[in-house]
Order: C-alpha cells, then structure tokens, then sequence
C-alpha cells in the first residue's frame, strides 16, 4: 500500500467504527487479527472486538473521534485522537487515543491501543439527570 492508500484505509476503518457500520469494519479486519488494549492484557479476535463495537453502537450517543492525526508507517499507520460521545446515564467523555495499526492485504492484522479509561469511567458512573 502507499502511503496515501494506508491514510484512506484509516478513514475508512474509523469512520465504520463511527457510524457503528459493524459488517464494514468486520470486513477490514483480518480474519486472525489481534486486538489488544493497554487496560487489558490479552489480545481479542476481530468478533470479541466487534462485540465491545456493539455495546458502543447501542449504549453510546454521538460517539464520534474529533483531533484526528493520521500517519502512515511501514506497516500500516498510526492514529492519535480524541474519542468522544454520551455514556448511557447521560455523561459526556472524551479522551485522548492512539491507535498502533498493522495492514496487510488491505486487512488489519493487529491494532495496538492505548487509552486512559478514566474519563470514559467517569461518565459511566454519572445517572441520567443527576
């Protein structure tokens, strides 16, 4: 892929992750991709990913990823932003993100993230109205 084609790719993954467009993110990951997450030590599947991807479609309001700076690198590209949206109870979070992201084939193989989850805890715990 070039450089260009790799940006593209980012866009497109993002903005399916955005809409809650399930089939097309499915559809760019690869089959065995490895997701991992700084909170948590294990690497999910693309389906135990898709699953968290579900919860967020339906629970979450106005889930959206604003500040994005997108780089390309020899394996794919590497994104930073800042993840935005409405909690179930009514709280608003954002948090800054980076996303390590490696492309093969036109398909992720793995995806290396890192978040604070504080925020996003914070508006979790915050009730509807309260």
């Amino acid at each position: 892929m070039t450089d260009a084609e790799k940006i593209d790719f980012a866009r497109r993954f993002f903005a399916a992750v955005e809409r809650g467009d399930l089939d097309t993110v499915r559809g760019l990951y690869a089959p065995d991709a490895k997701i991992w997450t700084a909170q948590d030590p294990a690497e999910r599947s693309p389906e135990e990913n898709l699953a968290v991807l579900t919860w967020v479609k339906e629970n979450v309001r106005n889930f959206r990823y604003e500040d994005v700076r997108c780089q390309p690198t020899p394996t794919g590209f590497v994104e930073q932003h800042v993840t935005c949206g409405t909690a179930p109870g009514g709280g608003e979070f954002r948090f800054p993100a980076c996303l390590v992201v490696r492309v093969e084939n036109g398909r992720v193989t793995r995806l290396d993230e890192y978040f604070d989850t504080a925020p996003m805890m914070a508006a979790l715990s915050q009730v509807q109205g309260g």
